[in-house]
């Protein structure tokens, strides 16, 4: 969500300033035209963007989960628990989000309610499970399961991460590294090419004209990049953005197989905690689609959670969807007719939890010597090019 400071006119006339919350400026338009204002200027608001995007990481949520279980298991009251867990987080923005948590609690508030006020850090799947455990009297129970699974979901996107690293520092060195050749090195060579005179071979008069080209234009081309990104991430915020990228990194060679079963494995994974945590299918679904993490998967499971309000099985509505494996949907119709449903779907997920643990293996294995021969055909073809006249002269010399 991005803030956005606006000047409008509102039914009484009157020009209000303010500033207003949403995903981006068209639904911040609509919101206000909902409201009645007639829009005089709309423009985000820099100023409230924090690096980072101010979220807290799942890693601290998980950890103060996993403490806060265990002190429920232990008996101690909840008041006491969440006071020894602010004293002792580190991490400020958490610490803050702790201290209002308290505040809300004394004042007699629900737990699940006080944290549904901080997106930031608790999530629709969180604040629905903790409500679960406080209205069944099971907290402890639900507060080890979310863990559980932050834990998982962390350890999950860790090793995706993890498998990107290597071969992100190597595009960006051989990026930088043919970006110095032909700005710094060739223009060098091209000088002492020009001196002897003679025609040079066409690998090298193409590196040279290309040296020229961005030497003369790095500036332009620089300007180009950031307008890109920009109009790239400013597209991806927008409905119709988020769907095409989406399908983009569902449809993508290698990739695209790799997101899929990760998106199953979350799918599953979030469904079944649900399920065992007391809250009913048709509300375990819609908080399923808004952690799904692709708009694909999401439309798709709110396509099942309406199938299933008309009477279907959860399993024939997903089977419709190109979105979840056969095998999925199998396994998913014989936990509805064992009544194991729970049971099969954390069966799901550590199948593909697996799977992706070993595509991303195979993946590692596949990039680490294709990046290689990339760049040394790269590197490797504009020191042949610009040597290709030194060879020249010597034979001609020689000759």
């Amino acid at each position: 969500m991005a803030k956005f400071k606006y000047k409008a006119k509102g039914k009484d006339g009157k020009i209000k300033e303010d500033k207003i919350e949403a995903p981006n400026k068209q639904k911040a338009e609509q919101i206000l035209k909902a409201q009645g204002y007639q829009i005089i200027s709309l423009s985000i608001d820099w100023g409230s963007i924090e690096i980072g995007g101010g979220g807290i990481p799942t890693k601290v949520v998980s950890i103060f989960t996993r403490q806060f279980s265990t002190m429920i298991g232990a008996g101690l009251p909840l008041m006491q628990c969440l006071r020894i867990l602010h004293e002792q987080t580190e991490n400020k923005a958490f610490k803050k989000v702790l201290s209002e948590m308290i505040s809300d609690v004394e004042s007699g508030l629900t737990l699940a309610d006080a944290m549904k006020k901080h997106k930031k850090a608790f999530s629709d799947l969180y604040v629905n499970m903790v409500r679960a455990g406080e209205e069944g009297g099971a907290l402890e129970t639900i507060l080890s399961r979310l863990a559980t699974y932050l834990e998982k979901n962390e350890a999950l996107t860790r090793k995706i991460k993890g498998a990107m690293i290597y071969p992100t520092i190597i595009s960006i060195v051989m990026v930088i590294a043919v970006a110095v050749m032909l700005i710094f090195v060739i223009p060098i060579f091209a000088g002492m090419f020009t001196s002897f005179g003679g025609t040079l071979p066409l690998p090298t008069a193409i590196l040279v004209n290309l040296s020229n080209f961005l030497r003369k234009n790095i500036l332009f081309l620089i300007i180009a990049i950031v307008i890109i990104i920009v109009a790239v991430k400013s597209f991806q915020n927008t409905p119709q953005g988020r769907l095409f990228f989406d399908k983009l990194a569902l449809a993508a060679p290698v990739f695209g197989d790799l997101q899929r079963k990760q998106v199953v494995a979350r799918f599953s994974r979030t469904l079944a905690t649900l399920l065992s945590s007391g809250v009913n299918i048709i509300s375990a679904l819609e908080t399923t689609a808004k952690t799904a993490g692709n708009v694909v998967v999401e439309a798709a499971i709110l396509k099942a959670r309406t199938a299933i309000q008309e009477g279907e099985s959860i399993s024939l509505p997903l089977s419709k969807e190109k979105v979840f494996p056969p095998m999925v949907v199998q396994m998913i119709r014989i936990g509805e007719e064992t009544g194991g449903l729970e049971t099969m779907l954390i069966k799901v997920a550590d199948f593909y939890d697996e799977e992706v643990d070993a595509a991303v293996e195979a993946l590692m294995s596949a990039l680490e010597p294709l990046i290689m021969v990339v760049l040394a055909v790269v590197v490797g073809g504009m020191m042949v090019a610009m040597y290709l006249p030194m060879f020249k002269m010597i034979t001609l010399v020689s000759g």
